[in-house]
């Protein structure tokens, strides 16, 4: 008789052991980077970059063909996948620390306007992501780029319990190799790279909490300027480069800046080679632990491939423009979601998702109740990972800003095929049909007067609805300094950008004598 209670108890507490394992919550593994294109991965349709890691998310999960970054810069995008909240509506419209105003002056762009103010941190009144996770028993881990207010406002003060890296800056100061400037990380070793630290450091985190549930966003610094890679890897893809067959040229003059036509820049190419090797870091280190079946995965970045300005890195073709831009390049992302038990296996959803929706989808997922008051410009895309639907609903971008990409001050919505684009410096508007030109090259504004004016109007009353801030005339634009200071583009940057990009193409080229500290010299 024993024996048979002692069976019956064992089998009960075995039974609520599963009932336990079976209400544990998944993890949550978030992975954003920083300038990555929309065609800068192989399963994305690069030819030249080679992401095998990032490419096995995307086979594994669902990838969103129509996902959209909320703006087309950094801090504002950031704020939005935090917050779940439009950029309009929370005010971070720029990258926090650019000029505003009268300053905008200082630059000598001779512009139309003075970009909007803005508001220069994550606002304190909002109940984060993180911080409802972590209401919710998640262990909250942040390594990487923040860029979203100064001291006070880090990723401590916003629901993660650790932080590694994220501060007011959003450049890595010390460039991609130990010393690293950064007063939230310990430097390495002489060359380690930054990349792959991170990864390690949330590869350990995930190793500490693998019997509770966590949360953990990993935010890269890579593929932001400035570019650097080591000679091995520029090695590798000048000669990939060489094989695929060089063209003369690599740029064209869009309507502010040249901008990249190709993707051919060996650098630029290890940069996000290393990221995906870090990536791999820690998706080994999850299926190594057996926690793999339990961890939704999101991978994704935070506004354009940067093809004008900055680095003039990559060619985001057949998308028009690409960071800063106004066009579909600014804000088209690699937007991916994998989540185990769902078993989508590389599906496919064409409907147009944004980066505020991360925010319920995640909850969801999670069986947390939603915040829809927090996540006011978010919805559940769990639908849609389920092979459902969701409502057709707007998408709005607000940038009252120029860029120093070429994008110019801009608001834009898009319903359903249709994107309408409306300029601040003249009120003209641009009408695409995204579904018969997804590369912007036909501006139907002058044929669909009736759609225009349907957007136009909607649009406008939505901005004026949550108070967005627009840019003021500028009484000392000179126009005369303004074509002088195009001509100089056309005729000195431009060929300037091309000679370059020759130069880093040569057999033997080298930035200096250590490889940007990659490698030690004796």
């Amino acid at each position: 008789m024993s024996q048979y209670l002692t069976a019956f108890f064992l089998l009960c507490i075995l039974c609520i052991g599963c009932e336990q394992k079976a209400a544990r919550k998944p993890n949550i593994l978030f992975i954003l980077v920083d300038d990555l294109g929309h065609k800068d991965l192989s399963s994305t349709g690069s030819q030249f970059y080679e992401t095998p890691n990032i490419d096995k998310i995307a086979a594994e999960g669902m990838m969103f063909t129509q996902g959209y970054a909320a703006s087309r810069v950094c801090s504002p995008s950031r704020a939005s996948i935090i917050s779940g909240r439009f950029t309009a509506r929370h005010g971070i419209t720029d990258w926090i620390g650019a000029k505003y105003g009268e300053d905008w002056r200082s630059l000598n762009r001779f512009d139309k306007l003075l970009p909007a103010d803005y508001t220069h941190y994550l606002p304190h009144e909002y109940v984060t992501l993180p911080e409802t996770l972590k209401e919710n028993g998640y262990k909250t881990f942040f390594a990487g780029k923040w860029h979203l207010g100064d001291r006070g406002s880090y990723p401590e003060n916003h629901g993660f319990d650790i932080n590694v890296a994220g501060w007011d800056k959003g450049s890595p100061m010390g460039g991609y190799f130990s010393p690293y400037e950064n007063p939230k990380i310990s430097d390495g070793p002489k060359g380690e790279n930054l990349s792959i630290r991170l990864a390690q450091e949330t590869a350990s985190f995930i190793e500490s909490h693998k019997d509770s549930t966590f949360f953990a966003f990993l935010s890269f610094y890579a593929v932001h300027g400035p570019i650097q890679t080591n000679e091995e890897k520029w090695t590798k893809y000048r000669t990939k480069a060489e094989q695929m067959g060089l063209v003369e040229n690599g740029f064209e003059m869009e309507s502010v800046l040249p901008i990249r036509v190709t993707q051919d820049n060996p650098v630029y190419a290890g940069l996000v080679e290393t990221m995906d090797e870090a990536v791999g870091i820690v998706l080994d280190k999850l299926k190594a632990l057996g926690l793999d079946e339990n961890t939704i995965i999101v991978f994704t970045s935070d506004n354009g491939g940067v093809s004008s300005g900055d680095n003039f890195s990559t060619s985001n073709l057949p998308l028009r423009g690409g960071k800063g831009y106004q066009w579909e390049g600014g804000t088209r992302e690699p937007f991916f979601i994998k989540v185990p038990w769902l078993n989508s296996n590389g599906a496919k959803s064409n409907v147009p998702v944004i980066n505020t929706d991360f925010y319920p989808t995640l909850l969801e997922l999670a069986k947390i109740p939603l915040k829809p008051s927090e996540h006011i410009d978010g919805v559940s895309l769990v639908p849609l990972l389920e092979g459902k639907s969701i409502a057709e609903r707007p998408l709005y971008w607000h940038y009252p800003h120029y860029g120093n990409q070429g994008g110019e001050p801009s608001s834009v919505i898009r319903l359903g095929n249709w994107k309408l684009i409306h300029y601040w410096e003249d009120g003209r508007e641009e009408l695409y049909n995204l579904k018969n030109d997804e590369a912007e090259r036909n501006n139907v504004a002058s044929q669909e007067i009736e759609t225009k004016e349907k957007l136009s109007k909607q649009l406008l009353g939505w901005l004026k609805e949550v108070n967005a801030k627009i840019p003021v005339p500028d009484p000392e634009y000179d126009p005369a300094k303004a074509l002088q200071r195009h001509e100089d583009i056309v005729n000195n940057l431009w060929p300037r950008l091309e000679q370059q990009r020759k130069d880093m193409l040569t057999p033997g080229w080298s930035p200096n004598a250590d490889w940007w500290g990659s490698k030690t010299i004796d």
